[in-house]
């Protein structure tokens, strides 16, 4: 049995540490300058709650990373600067949605033993469908933690490979759920929802109501991961436009009603109209 430190217990982090704990792993994390919420995903997971990163860190034979993309950087320094107050040497793990150059000069950051991971999907309590990738010399340690209700697969021995796991995957997964947003809203300008609605869902299968509901309850979150896409695309030798532009609809999108929710708590049969009456941007 290992001890694993989650730093980012929330909607993501909560999940993955459950998985861990059913799996039999030890599982940590601090709530120090973390959200109510966080603290009822945490505990409700089974958690062991600590009283600050140092004693986190020192817990820890690996330290699992799981924030949103634009403070993936600052974590990265946040540690850095713990395991050097604690000469404490867990082996990490950056799970978070960056680009490649990104996850890069994070694991430079860190300065000790670092893996790349992605993570496909919902929370393995939520759902048991989804994946973590994973790439670096010491990979196979992360793959081998007792997961459960969760697939982990390894990709390589390089840096950056499961980060562009994610950036591909990501900009299909959540580029749809940019484009129903975009077309829900010109439809209601246009009066045609009822039509647009009726089309996507019997012609394309689609259950957009739901899907833009749960999009708008991470949309702040995603705003960072449509410029870490778009970064990842730039340096592919893409256009980066694409999904900057998709950053806006997420910015668009975190500024509504719908935005006021928590993906645990969204209606899987919301109904269109209440969806359509809460998409306008406030402010």
């Amino acid at each position: 049995m290992s001890t694993v430190g989650m730093v980012g217990a929330g909607y993501m982090g909560s999940g993955l540490g459950w998985s861990l704990r059913e799996g039999g792993e030890s599982v940590v994390t601090t709530l120090a300058g973390r959200s109510t919420r966080t603290g009822t995903l945490a505990r409700q997971a089974g958690l062991e709650i600590l009283e600050d990163l140092d004693a986190v860190v020192r817990a820890a034979d690996v330290l699992l990373v799981v924030v949103p993309p634009e403070a993936a950087l600052a974590a990265a320094t946040t540690i850095a600067e713990s395991l050097s107050r604690t000469g404490a040497t867990p082996l990490v793990a950056d799970l978070n949605a960056i680009a490649p150059s990104t996850m890069e000069r994070a694991a430079a950051v860190l300065g000790v033993d670092t893996v790349d991971g992605s993570i496909s999907g919902a929370p393995p309590n939520v759902r048991t469908d989804g994946r973590i990738y994973l790439s670096g010399p010491r990979a196979d340690e992360v793959a081998g933690l007792a997961w459960r209700s969760i697939q982990t697969v390894v990709v390589g021995d390089r840096i950056g490979t499961a980060s562009a796991v994610k950036m591909c995957t990501a900009s299909v997964y959540k580029g749809l759920s940019g484009l129903m947003t975009q077309a829900l809203r010109a439809a209601k300008h246009y009066g045609v929802a009822e039509h647009v609605l009726a089309d996507l869902t019997d012609g394309g299968g689609y259950r957009p109501a739901r899907q833009v509901t749960m999009a708008a309850t991470k949309a702040w979150r995603f705003v960072g991961e449509m410029h870490q896409i778009a970064a990842a695309q730039q340096a592919a030798g893409l256009p980066a436009e694409l999904f900057e532009a998709m950053a806006m609809v997420f910015a668009d999108l975190s500024r509504t009603e719908l935005a006021d929710g928590d993906p645990e708590s969204v209606d899987p049969a919301i109904d269109a109209e209440e969806v359509l009456a809460r998409l306008t941007p406030r402010g």
